[in-house]
Order: C-alpha cells, then sequence, then structure tokens
C-alpha cells in the first residue's frame, strides 16, 4: 500500500485515529489523576485492553504509539504493531522529541527531534509503523505567537514530513493553537488561518506529497477563559470556513485534536462539522483524553473487567465514529451508555 492510500485509509468515514502516544511523562500525571503507579506493566496493561476492543475493528483507523508500546509485547505474546493491525487498525508512531522552549523568544516553544529521524524512521517501519506524528504548539497572548515561532515550526513540520515518506510512511501535521487564555473565538480562526498557511507553504517547499499527509489541527475555539462563550453552530462554521480557506484541495482529510475539550464536547463539534462540511474533504477525530478518559477512570477502579473497561471504550469510539458521518446525537449517546 502506497502513502496516499494509507493517508484515506486513516480519515476514511466512520473510523477515526486512537491517539494513545502519551510520554512516560504525560502517563505519570494520567495514571496519578486516577492514583495507579505508573508502572511499564501498568501503561501496557492499560493500552493492551483499548487495543483488544471490539471497536478497533469498527470505528478505529490508526493508534499513534509511543517508542515504549510500539516495541511492546502484548500480554498472549503478540507485539503490540501486530495486535493492531490484526484488527485492521494501523500502526503509527510520535516521533518528536517535545517542544522545547524557542531561543530569544518569550514563554514560545519550538518542536524538536530532528536529528536521527531518518535513521529512526527506518526502525520504525520495520517495526510496523505506517505513519508518524509530529505536533507543534503555539500559544496566544499579546504578543504570541509570533512569526519567528510560526516560521520555527512550519520548517521544522515540513522537513519531518518529508524524512517520514521518504520512509514510504504517513506523516500526520499536527499545528495545535492552543486553548489557554482569555482570546475570542475571531482571535483563533485568525491566528490559526497564519499558522496553517505558513505549514502548507513549508511543506510545498520541501516537496511533500499532500495527498499522502493528514492534517490534525485544532477546532476554531474561544479560550477557555474568555467570556464570550461560542455555539457548536459557530465553532463548526468558523472550523470550517478556516480549513476550506488554508488547506490544499490534495489533502485527502483531517483528524482533529481534541485538545481540552470534554468527551462529549469533541464528538458533538466533529459532528456539527460534518453536518456542513461541503467540500471533498474527510473529517475525523485523532482523540487522546477525549476517547480515553472515561475508560482510564473505569479501569483505574477494575483493572481485571475488561468487559467493563472496553464497554466504556467502544461507547466513546462509537459515538465518534457517528460524528464522522453527521449521525451523532443526545439520544444516541444516551442509549449507548445505558
Amino acid at each position: 500500500m502506497n502513502i496516499e492510500e494509507i493517508a484515506k485509509l486513516m480519515v476514511a468515514k466512520g473510523k477515526g485515529i486512537l491517539a494513545a502516544d502519551e510520554s512516560t511523562g504525560t502517563m505519570e500525571k494520567r495514571l496519578k489523576s486516577v492514583n495507579v503507579e505508573c508502572t511499564e506493566k501498568n501503561r501496557l496493561h492499560f493500552r493492551e485492553t483499548l487495543f483488544s476492543s471490539n471497536s478497533m475493528k469498527t470505528s478505529i483507523s490508526g493508534v499513534i504509539l509511543f517508542d515504549e508500546t510500539l516495541r511492546q509485547t502484548s500480554s498472549n505474546g503478540v507485539p503490540i504493531p501486530d495486535l493492531i493491525k490484526k484488527s485492521g487498525s494501523i500502526p503509527g508512531i510520535k516521533v518528536d522529541k517535545g517542544a522545547k522552549p524557542l531561543a530569544g523568544s518569550e514563554q514560545e516553544k519550538v518542536t524538536e527531534g530532528l536529528d536521527g529521524l531518518r535513521e529512526r524512521m527506518e526502525e520504525y517501519y520495520k517495526l510496523g509503523a505506517r505513519f508518524a506524528k509530529w505536533r507543534a504548539v503555539y500559544s496566544i497572548s499579546s504578543k504570541n505567537p509570533t512569526e519567528k515561532c510560526i516560521k520555527s515550526n512550519a520548517h521544522a513540520l515540513a522537513r519531518y514530513a518529508a524524512i517520514v515518506q521518504e520512509a514510504k510512511m504517513v506523516p500526520i501535521v499536527e499545528p495545535e493553537l492552543l486553548m489557554d487564555g482569555d482570546h475570542s473565538i475571531d482571535k483563533c480562526y485568525d491566528v490559526t488561518s497564519k499558522i496553517l498557511a505558513e505549514c502548507y507553504k513549508e511543506l510545498t517547499i520541501h516537496s511533500v506529497n499532500l495527498k499522502g499527509t493528514v492534517l490534525k489541527p485544532n477546532m476554531i475555539l474561544p479560550g477557555k477563559n474568555c467570556k464570550q462563550k461560542a455555539s457548536t453552530e459557530e465553532i463548526a462554521k468558523k472550523t470550517l470556513e478556516c480549513l476550506k480557506k488554508n488547506m490544499p484541495s490534495e489533502v485527502p482529510g483531517v483528524a482533529f485534536l481534541s485538545g481540552g475539550q470534554s468527551e462529549v464536547e469533541a464528538t458533538k463539534n466533529l459532528n456539527e462539522i460534518n453536518k456542513i462540511n461541503d467540500t471533498s474533504f474527510n473529517f475525523t477525530f485523532s482523540y487522546g483524553r477525549a476517547l480515553q478518559q472515561s475508560a482510564l477512570k473505569t479501569w483505574a477502579k477494575s483493572m481485571t473487567d475488561t468487559a467493563k473497561i472496553q464497554k466504556v471504550f467502544d461507547h466513546r469510539a462509537k459515538m465518534n465514529s457517528a460524528s464522522t458521518e453527521a449521525k451523532w446525537d443526545e439520544k444516541l449517546e444516551q442509549n449507548f451508555a445505558a
């Protein structure tokens, strides 16, 4: 399968991507929040429980893994990438080394990890990964994001994408504008537009085949502390407008990040975007917390009750699957929860 075919499968209607690529540090925070010790055994147990669920076959197109998980073996002796492939899902890998302070800039960050990436991609391909992810983060304030931050991250994303495609894998391009702050939805629209425009300018300069990429952006939302809240309809309308304006037609689709939204908010907003989608783009999800949070809480209380944990995860996966086809509603949410 070539990268264009893989990219299409990743954003196929009715399915989305499970972001299970939390670093050990992030997993420590997540497990601590549910009073579970962050050991390698516990990290693997939780993830394996999700990867063995029924919804992997019906609702999940791909799974983003952390380096540790890609190398692990399930309790049945099956390598984790093979466990994912068995369900018809595609294994992927997070390859960036995290956002580090941008030199000469106030509180801004640039993502690192390009050193040795070509060699790592060769190894990840052999281990079974067929797509990769690199996240750039931007924050809004009266001064930020600066042009330097926007350009530095776009350049790194483009270099990463070119190396990933060279390794015959699909790059997920993830420029995330954080929800932190009191900015309006219009400010989010304007800044996201600038970020996307610069990203696609750099991707073109680096000869990246856009048909073999997936975009993972933020939705257009007001800041967490903004007094003026936005309706689901407004969020969907502005998100669609922003992508139509800034995303080249060759890109097969978008897998939105949930970025601070609650589980139901992330589902509801995606559903609304698909209701009004009048483009050739497929809009799906690439959620971490918004797919896993309820399952994590259930797992922490009853680790050995696999069926119960998987039922909770399957519910969220089904809800998000429905939202990719604009088939989700409150009634469906309650029916599945029953």
